[in-house]
């Protein structure tokens, strides 16, 4: 191995220069110090566990750590020439390294965003708040006809497969959601030994159908069933599209299609790992809602819904027109914001298609309230979920619960180096290298994965609390405001239009009569037809 390699390079190098020094002269001792020195940090970085930067770059990877040392003066050079136009992300990576690690997350000399800039939002606290309550809010999620509910926590991990994430990284995850009591969604690269570590399990399907399907890559049933029938497995969702390229299937590239992964998804290895587009299991929205209660009935009962990113209105409406007539519903609708996504898509996919979150979560709550669906069903929230901020948020805007996947991956010791399509992530969480993937250490992340979910939830209960709010039902869209301009600010509940119970069933308001007319049950319109 290549690492090992160069300590014991720098080792035998250090030797040699101890023998030059008590052979001829004593100015060999200074670069033989200086070498037994740098073997030593070597030799330190292979063998500790914290750090994998470290263990995969020995005595090189403390360059990262020593300008991670002189950040703040950096970012403030760049900040003041205008290089750095994000200072509230780089807040909120710090945010998330810091709670993963258990360590204090204050920010000094408060905020260094204008917050009189147009478009900043804000939580309106309470002049009376009351106590966070002592233990995390937890939501329901089963329908009508589900006969095995399961509690949802308010933050849990998002959809990442095995094969975008290496087997390390999602035991660690799987490891903290067990600690923590969160779910753990497994993304569509199927159910693997790496997700049924014990915590709860959110088993997706995507249109390929990966560790379920037949020869052919259609559905099996069979599999399906004798899979679902898992303790550790949850709720089933069924992913029609995702934030980051909606519209597109998902690509494993050839070199990492590995025996073991080749196994899981029951696909030939070394070759690429396609999904298709769309889903041949169903066709239109009917189809859809009957394909859910298929797989309810063969999960015994378990709960089923579905993921997607919102292109329009007039999908989802039809989608409800398909549920009531025929009486069918999911359990739970997962939203995927365009601004999701945690590695590798097409740029034209990640910056120019499908809704982001606000829109689509907002899109998808009115419908289900407009129709009377909303009581039964739960709607999850993924995209760029990072702080207690962004639960609250979300909940606000419609949601029941939460998923983030980019901060979870970021707890488990991502440094977003971006390097998720070439397998080599410097740090093994989206590699399929098992030299690379070695360097996590599954034990620490863990508890770097439990305490980063654990101090985020907490600090979303603790907001609600200074909102004056003990139930997140309390939630109203009052209580989110927008600066509009330098003179103006408003609330959400006053800004956007927010339809009352069953109204597009009675007397559809003007704003959403030609959407609904146009939402067919029977087909999902092509987009040139529909009305944005």
């Amino acid at each position: 191995m290549v690492r090992v390699g160069v300590v014991t390079a720098l080792g035998a190098l250090s030797v040699a220069l101890i023998a030059a020094a008590v052979a001829w002269s004593w100015l060999w001792w200074v670069p033989a110090a200086v070498f037994t020195a740098l073997t030593t940090v070597g030799v330190y970085d292979l063998l500790q566990r914290r750090h994998a930067v470290l263990r995969n770059y020995p005595v090189l990877g403390h360059m990262r750590y020593l300008l991670e040392a002189l950040r703040p003066e950096l970012q403030q050079y760049f900040i003041e020439r205008n290089f750095d136009g994000r200072p509230y992300d780089r807040d909120v990576r710090s945010l998330i390294y810091e709670r993963a690690k258990g360590t204090a997350s204050e920010l000094s000399f408060g905020t260094e965003r204008d917050i009189g800039d147009t478009g900043y939002e804000y939580l309106v606290h309470s002049t009376a708040p009351i106590e966070q309550p002592p233990s995390p809010y937890r939501v329901r999620i089963g329908g009508p006809d589900c006969r095995q509910p399961y509690d949802m926590a308010l933050m849990n991990v998002s959809s990442m497969s095995f094969g975008s994430l290496s087997g390390n990284a999602l035991r660690a995850l799987n490891n903290g959601a067990k600690k923590g009591r969160f779910a753990h969604d497994t993304g569509e690269g199927g159910l693997t030994p790496y997700h049924l570590g014990g915590a709860d399990v959110v088993w997706e399907i995507g249109s390929g159908y990966f560790g379920t399907r037949t020869e052919d890559g259609h559905f099996d049933p069979e599999q399906f069933a004798d899979k679902a029938a898992h303790e550790a497995v949850k709720c089933i969702s069924i992913k029609l599209s995702q934030g980051a390229k909606p519209g597109v299937g998902g690509v494993l590239p050839a070199a990492k299609v590995s025996e073991e992964i080749a196994r899981y998804r029951g696909v030939p290895a070394g070759q690429k790992c396609v999904s298709p587009a769309a889903h041949s299991a169903f066709h239109t929205p009917r189809e859809l809602v009957g394909f859910i209660a298929r797989l309810r009935d063969l999960a015994e009962g378990k709960p089923v819904g579905f993921k997607l990113c919102v292109g329009s209105r007039t999908d989802v409406l039809a989608i409800c027109k398909a549920m009531l007539s025929e009486g069918i519903t999911p359990d739970f609708i997962i939203v995927d914001g365009a601004e999701g996504g945690t590695a590798a898509a097409p740029l034209e996919y990640e910056d120019h298609v499908g809704l982001p979150l606000t829109d689509g979560l907002m899109t998808v709550h009115n419908a289900l309230v407009g129709t009377g669906l909303r009581d039964c069903i739960r709607i999850g929230a993924s995209g760029k979920v990072a702080t207690g901020t962004d639960i609250v948020k979300r909940l606000i805007q419609g949601a029941d619960y939460t998923n983030a996947a980019r901060s979870m991956m970021m707890a488990t010791g991502c440094i977003q180096s971006q390097r998720c399509h070439t397998n080599k992530c410097p740090v093994g969480v989206a590699t399929q290298d098992p030299r690379r993937a070695r360097a996590l250490d599954v034990a620490d992340k863990s508890e770097r994965v439990y305490r980063y979910q654990q101090a985020t939830v907490a600090e979303a209960m603790r907001l609600m609390g200074s909102m004056g709010v003990s139930d997140p039902a309390d939630l109203s869209a009052h209580l989110l405001r927008k600066r509009l301009s330098p003179t103006e600010q408003r609330s959400y509940a006053e800004i956007y239009e927010w339809l009352p119970g069953k109204v597009l069933l009675d007397d559809p308001p003007p704003s959403w009569r030609a959407d609904w007319e146009a939402a067919d049950p029977d087909s999902f319109a092509p987009a040139r037809l529909q009305r944005l």
